[in-house]
Protein backbone atom coordinates (compact mmCIF):
# COMPACT_ATOMS: atom_id res chain seq x y z
CA UNK A 1 0.00 0.00 0.00
CA UNK A 2 1.21 3.46 -0.90
CA UNK A 3 0.69 6.41 1.44
CA UNK A 4 1.18 10.10 0.82
CA UNK A 5 4.07 11.64 2.70
CA UNK A 6 4.58 15.32 3.47
CA UNK A 7 7.63 17.28 4.46
CA UNK A 8 6.90 18.95 7.79
CA UNK A 9 9.34 21.81 7.28
CA UNK A 10 8.06 22.85 3.85
CA UNK A 11 4.58 21.27 3.93
CA UNK A 12 4.69 19.92 0.37
CA UNK A 13 4.03 16.47 -0.99
CA UNK A 14 7.26 14.69 -1.73
CA UNK A 15 7.73 13.72 -5.37
CA UNK A 16 6.63 10.36 -6.75
CA UNK A 17 10.26 9.23 -6.93
CA UNK A 18 10.19 8.86 -3.14
CA UNK A 19 6.94 6.93 -2.77
CA UNK A 20 6.43 5.39 0.63
CA UNK A 21 5.00 1.90 0.85
CA UNK A 22 3.60 0.28 3.97
CA UNK A 23 2.38 -3.21 4.72
CA UNK A 24 -1.13 -4.12 3.56
CA UNK A 25 -1.37 -6.54 6.47
CA UNK A 26 -1.28 -3.61 8.91
CA UNK A 27 -2.77 -0.64 7.04
CA UNK A 28 -5.16 -2.55 4.79
CA UNK A 29 -7.06 -4.72 7.27
CA UNK A 30 -10.86 -4.93 7.34
CA UNK A 31 -12.63 -2.91 10.01
CA UNK A 32 -13.60 -5.08 13.00
CA UNK A 33 -15.71 -3.01 15.45
CA UNK A 34 -16.45 -5.98 17.74
CA UNK A 35 -12.74 -6.70 18.27
CA UNK A 36 -11.94 -3.02 18.78
CA UNK A 37 -14.71 -2.66 21.37
CA UNK A 38 -13.48 -5.69 23.30
CA UNK A 39 -9.85 -4.56 23.32
CA UNK A 40 -10.66 -0.94 24.20
CA UNK A 41 -12.95 -2.03 27.04
CA UNK A 42 -10.26 -4.32 28.44
CA UNK A 43 -7.61 -1.59 28.07
CA UNK A 44 -9.70 0.93 30.00
CA UNK A 45 -10.56 -1.65 32.64
CA UNK A 46 -6.90 -2.54 33.13
CA UNK A 47 -6.14 1.15 33.61
CA UNK A 48 -8.25 1.25 36.79
CA UNK A 49 -6.14 1.25 39.94
CA UNK A 50 -8.76 -0.26 42.20
CA UNK A 51 -7.00 1.07 45.30
CA UNK A 52 -9.88 2.93 46.97
CA UNK A 53 -10.63 1.77 50.51
CA UNK A 54 -13.24 2.75 53.08
CA UNK A 55 -13.82 1.65 56.67
CA UNK A 56 -16.86 -0.33 57.68
CA UNK A 57 -18.51 -0.21 61.12
CA UNK A 58 -16.18 -2.93 62.40
CA UNK A 59 -13.06 -0.94 61.44
CA UNK A 60 -13.71 2.60 62.63
CA UNK A 61 -12.46 3.68 66.04
CA UNK A 62 -14.96 3.79 68.88
CA UNK A 63 -16.56 1.85 71.70
CA UNK A 64 -18.85 -1.11 71.17
CA UNK A 65 -20.91 -0.16 74.21
CA UNK A 66 -24.57 0.62 73.74
CA UNK A 67 -24.86 4.46 73.97
CA UNK A 68 -28.04 4.42 76.12
CA UNK A 69 -30.64 2.00 77.33
CA UNK A 70 -33.13 0.57 74.88
CA UNK A 71 -36.31 2.12 76.31
CA UNK A 72 -37.43 5.02 78.41
CA UNK A 73 -35.19 7.82 77.14
CA UNK A 74 -37.46 9.14 74.41
CA UNK A 75 -34.72 8.78 71.86
CA UNK A 76 -34.41 6.36 68.97
CA UNK A 77 -32.87 2.99 69.62
CA UNK A 78 -29.09 2.84 69.15
CA UNK A 79 -26.76 -0.07 69.51
CA UNK A 80 -23.37 1.41 68.61
CA UNK A 81 -21.75 4.77 67.98
CA UNK A 82 -20.09 3.18 64.95
CA UNK A 83 -23.40 2.83 63.13
CA UNK A 84 -23.34 4.10 59.52
CA UNK A 85 -26.15 6.59 60.29
CA UNK A 86 -24.01 8.30 62.91
CA UNK A 87 -21.42 10.96 62.27
CA UNK A 88 -17.91 9.38 62.15
CA UNK A 89 -19.53 5.98 61.84
CA UNK A 90 -18.60 3.26 59.42
CA UNK A 91 -19.53 3.25 55.73
CA UNK A 92 -22.34 1.00 54.54
CA UNK A 93 -21.02 -1.49 51.98
CA UNK A 94 -17.53 -0.03 52.32
CA UNK A 95 -15.42 -0.13 49.16
CA UNK A 96 -12.30 -2.29 49.32
CA UNK A 97 -9.26 -2.66 47.03
CA UNK A 98 -10.16 -4.70 43.98
CA UNK A 99 -8.26 -6.04 40.99
CA UNK A 100 -10.01 -5.11 37.73
CA UNK A 101 -7.52 -6.61 35.27
CA UNK A 102 -8.79 -8.47 32.22
CA UNK A 103 -6.69 -10.72 30.05
CA UNK A 104 -6.34 -9.80 26.39
CA UNK A 105 -4.34 -11.94 23.99
CA UNK A 106 -1.50 -10.24 22.13
CA UNK A 107 -2.97 -11.40 18.83
CA UNK A 108 -6.27 -9.68 19.60
CA UNK A 109 -4.55 -6.52 20.86
CA UNK A 110 -2.39 -6.18 17.75
CA UNK A 111 -5.31 -7.02 15.51
CA UNK A 112 -7.39 -4.22 17.03
CA UNK A 113 -4.62 -1.66 16.49
CA UNK A 114 -4.18 -2.83 12.89
CA UNK A 115 -7.91 -2.45 12.32
CA UNK A 116 -7.91 1.07 13.79
CA UNK A 117 -4.90 2.15 11.70
CA UNK A 118 -6.55 0.77 8.56
CA UNK A 119 -9.72 2.71 9.35
CA UNK A 120 -7.72 5.90 9.85
CA UNK A 121 -6.10 5.45 6.45
CA UNK A 122 -9.48 4.76 4.85
CA UNK A 123 -10.97 7.92 6.41
CA UNK A 124 -7.95 10.05 5.41
CA UNK A 125 -7.12 10.74 9.05
CA UNK A 126 -3.58 9.33 9.04
CA UNK A 127 -0.67 11.22 7.49
CA UNK A 128 3.00 10.38 7.03
CA UNK A 129 5.43 13.22 7.58
CA UNK A 130 9.16 13.73 7.17
CA UNK A 131 11.53 16.08 8.98
CA UNK A 132 9.34 16.49 12.05
CA UNK A 133 11.02 19.33 13.89
CA UNK A 134 10.69 23.07 14.44
CA UNK A 135 13.43 25.63 14.76
CA UNK A 136 12.16 27.23 17.97
CA UNK A 137 9.94 25.98 20.82
CA UNK A 138 7.10 28.29 19.79
CA UNK A 139 3.46 27.22 20.08
CA UNK A 140 2.40 29.56 17.28
CA UNK A 141 4.99 28.11 14.92
CA UNK A 142 3.86 24.56 15.60
CA UNK A 143 0.18 25.44 15.15
CA UNK A 144 0.87 27.12 11.81
CA UNK A 145 2.62 24.02 10.48
CA UNK A 146 -0.05 21.64 11.77
CA UNK A 147 -2.91 23.70 10.34
CA UNK A 148 -1.37 23.50 6.86
CA UNK A 149 -1.31 19.68 7.11
CA UNK A 150 -4.78 19.18 8.60
CA UNK A 151 -7.51 21.57 9.78
CA UNK A 152 -8.41 19.27 12.67
CA UNK A 153 -7.37 20.40 16.14
CA UNK A 154 -7.15 16.99 17.82
CA UNK A 155 -3.83 15.51 16.70
CA UNK A 156 -1.74 12.58 17.89
CA UNK A 157 1.89 12.52 16.73
CA UNK A 158 4.22 9.52 16.74
CA UNK A 159 7.93 10.08 16.28
CA UNK A 160 11.27 8.32 16.84
CA UNK A 161 12.33 10.45 19.76
CA UNK A 162 10.81 13.24 21.79
CA UNK A 163 12.26 16.45 20.42
CA UNK A 164 12.53 19.11 23.12
CA UNK A 165 11.30 21.94 20.88
CA UNK A 166 8.22 19.95 19.90
CA UNK A 167 7.43 19.05 23.49
CA UNK A 168 7.75 22.63 24.70
CA UNK A 169 5.68 23.98 21.82
CA UNK A 170 2.88 21.42 22.20
CA UNK A 171 2.46 21.17 25.96
CA UNK A 172 0.21 24.24 26.10
CA UNK A 173 -2.06 23.10 23.25
CA UNK A 174 -5.24 21.24 24.11
CA UNK A 175 -5.70 17.84 22.39
CA UNK A 176 -2.25 17.66 20.80
CA UNK A 177 0.01 14.90 22.09
CA UNK A 178 3.44 13.73 21.01
CA UNK A 179 4.59 10.16 21.70
CA UNK A 180 7.27 7.73 20.64
CA UNK A 181 6.35 4.83 18.35
CA UNK A 182 6.64 2.34 21.21
CA UNK A 183 3.74 3.97 23.11
CA UNK A 184 0.95 3.26 20.67
CA UNK A 185 -2.38 2.15 22.14
CA UNK A 186 -5.93 1.71 20.80
CA UNK A 187 -7.60 4.25 23.09
CA UNK A 188 -5.39 7.15 21.98
CA UNK A 189 -5.84 6.27 18.31
CA UNK A 190 -9.60 6.50 18.77
CA UNK A 191 -9.66 9.63 20.94
CA UNK A 192 -7.71 11.81 18.49
CA UNK A 193 -9.19 12.91 15.16
CA UNK A 194 -5.89 12.90 13.26
CA UNK A 195 -2.73 10.83 13.57
CA UNK A 196 0.65 11.94 12.26
CA UNK A 197 3.45 9.37 11.96
CA UNK A 198 7.00 10.03 10.87
CA UNK A 199 8.38 7.94 8.01
CA UNK A 200 11.04 6.42 10.28
CA UNK A 201 8.82 5.57 13.23
CA UNK A 202 6.20 3.84 11.08
CA UNK A 203 8.64 1.01 10.44
CA UNK A 204 8.93 0.47 14.19
CA UNK A 205 5.16 0.34 14.46
CA UNK A 206 5.01 -2.24 11.70
CA UNK A 207 7.51 -4.45 13.53
CA UNK A 208 5.42 -4.28 16.71
CA UNK A 209 2.22 -5.28 14.92
CA UNK A 210 3.48 -8.11 12.72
Amino acid sequence: MELKIKDFTTNINISDSTKFYVSDKIFGCPFNPALIHQVVSAYLTNSRQGTRSQKGRSEVAGSNKKPWRQKGTGRARAGSIKSPIWRSGGVTFAAKPKLYSQKINKKMYRGAIRSILSKLVCDDRLFLIRNLFIEKPKTKLLLEKLQTITPRKSILIFTDFLDNNLLLASRNIYKIEIRTATHIDPVSLINFNTTLITDTSIKKIEKQLI
